[in-house]
């Protein structure tokens, strides 16, 4: 059996933007993408609302990613993809960063990941590097996210390319994906949906 763990924030934890509570499993993308990938896998949820990529967050405290990743990773190794889906809660104006910034933050990630080789706890897993779509229509958002719509339009253009310079599968959300018209951050059922799909065919071909 295969193992895919999903390292992400709220999205991946399955925030509902209408109820604000959490999917049930079975509508979330991550248990989607167990169903379709079927009994030879196993799927990993490690969602996180309000998780950053690197940065420390001053009002929502224990949300850094890079403090995070390295015990997450040890403690279900040995397996055999890391799917990354961070970034968009860095958009937050209290951060004040680019979308090159955010996407070298992810960066990090991959590396320190890749970096988990040990004879006994295994190999480094293979990673698929995952861009948020960007955010839509704020509500309740629009003061936390103030003038993230236009560095959220640019993050799948940086993480392309860091992708790129580290030879790591890439996806890109805005393809297939759009952020719920409620809050313009969460997702709703059918983008879950096409989020599930869309990664089931890069683990495919990634981890065989």
């Amino acid at each position: 059996m295969k193992s895919v763990v999903c390292f992400g924030d709220s999205n991946t934890w399955g925030y509902n933007p209408e109820s604000k509570s959490r999917y049930p499993r079975a509508e979330r993308w991550t248990g989607i993408l167990a169903e379709l990938l079927g009994t030879g896998y196993e799927v990993i949820e490690e969602g996180l609302n309000g998780r950053t990529t690197v940065w420390e967050d001053p009002i929502e405290e224990y949300k850094c990613g890079k403090d995070q990743l390295i015990p997450i990773v040890k403690s279900h190794k040995p397996f055999d993809l890391l799917v990354l889906m961070l970034g968009t809660n860095d958009l937050k104006h209290r951060f004040s960063l680019t979308a090159y910034d955010i996407a070298q933050g992810a960066g990090l990630l991959v590396r320190m990941a890749r970096a988990l080789d040990d004879p006994v706890e295994g190999p480094a897993p293979e990673i698929l590097l995952v861009a948020p779509p960007p955010v839509g229509a704020l509500s309740n958002y629009a003061e936390m996210f103030a003038g993230a719509t236009g560095t959220s339009l640019r993050l799948a253009e940086e993480f392309a390319a860091v992708a790129h310079e580290l030879g790591c599968p890439f996806l890109d959300l805005a393809r297939v994906a759009v952020s719920s018209p409620v809050d313009g951050i969460h997702f709703d059922r059918e983008n879950h949906a096409k989020i599930a799909r869309a990664v089931a065919d890069k683990v495919r071909h990634i981890a065989g």
